[in-house]
Formats: structure tokens, C-alpha cells, sequence
């Protein structure tokens, strides 16, 4: 293996639609492409690529902005890995390259969500020094009251 992380550029974004589409199954496939060209759009945003050689094999999307009980945050977004490549430390080395490279931007906190089910991830941020702070709350608006 020759890992190496990247950020996907604007132009690319797409590109990560099959490795997003593992985590998010039930979003039709036009509005979830809809949504990744508008984040992409945002100057808050970013997409990290995990890559082997040239082969894209995990993403992790960074949403960037100024907290008042914070300072300057990120939230690492959409974090998934190749279920072929768990296992190797890719996680943790991804964050690594996460933590070095805000934090050379000036920025002083990672938060992020995790969803209950997803149990794996809990133990990874715990031992990555994460804590629970908070609920993340969420309560559709929109006349469709599916979530996706």
C-alpha cells in the first residue's frame, strides 16, 4: 500500500459518490449529487481524499467555521474508509494528517457527530481523545419528512 491524502478539488468532487453512497444508501442518487455540488460550492468546505497509489479508497469531508465556546473549529463530515482497507491504520493517519493540517490553518478544535448506530466509530473517537459534549438534534422541515 502507498497511502497518501489529498484534497479533491471542486472540479473532482464527484468523485466521491461511490464511497459516499456506502454510508448514505437511502438519499436519491440525483440529490445527493445535487448536495456534494453545492458543499463543494461553499468556501467553508473541504474534501480530503484517502488515496492508494491513484485509487481513491476513503474521504472525509471538513466543514470550517468560528465557534463562540470553541474559537476556529472543524468538523470532519462523511468519514468513510474502504471496508477493504480498515483495519490498517488508515484512520488513524487520516486524522493525523486532519489534526496537522487545520491546525496549520489556524484552527483550534475538531468536532463532529457520529451516528448511535454506528458503534465502531464511537471507539475510534474515544480513542482518537474525543469527548461527548452534546445531542445533535435534527427535526426535518420540508413537506417530505424522510430522511435523506
Amino acid at each position: 500500500m502507498n497511502i497518501n491524502f489529498n484534497l479533491i478539488s471542486k472540479e473532482d468532487i464527484l468523485t466521491i459518490l461511490p464511497l459516499l453512497r456506502k454510508a448514505n444508501t437511502t438519499t436519491p442518487k440525483d440529490i445527493l449529487k445535487a448536495r456534494v455540488l453545492e458543499m463543494a460550492a461553499y468556501p467553508n468546505y473541504e474534501c480530503i481524499g484517502v488515496f492508494d497509489d491513484d485509487k481513491l479508497i476513503g474521504i472525509c469531508g471538513l466543514w470550517y467555521s468560528t465557534r463562540h465556546y470553541i474559537g476556529k473549529s472543524v468538523e470532519p463530515d462523511h468519514v468513510i474508509v474502504d471496508e477493504n482497507y480498515r483495519g490498517n491504520n488508515i484512520g488513524k493517519q487520516l486524522f493525523k494528517w486532519v489534526y496537522d493540517y487545520t491546525k496549520s490553518k489556524g484552527y483550534e478544535a475538531v468536532e463532529l457527530n457520529t451516528y448511535t448506530t454506528n458503534r465502531k466509530s464511537h471507539k475510534f473517537y474515544y480513542n482518537e481523545g474525543f469527548e461527548i459534549y452534546g445531542f445533535h438534534f435534527l427535526k426535518i422541515i420540508r413537506d417530505e419528512k424522510s430522511f435523506f
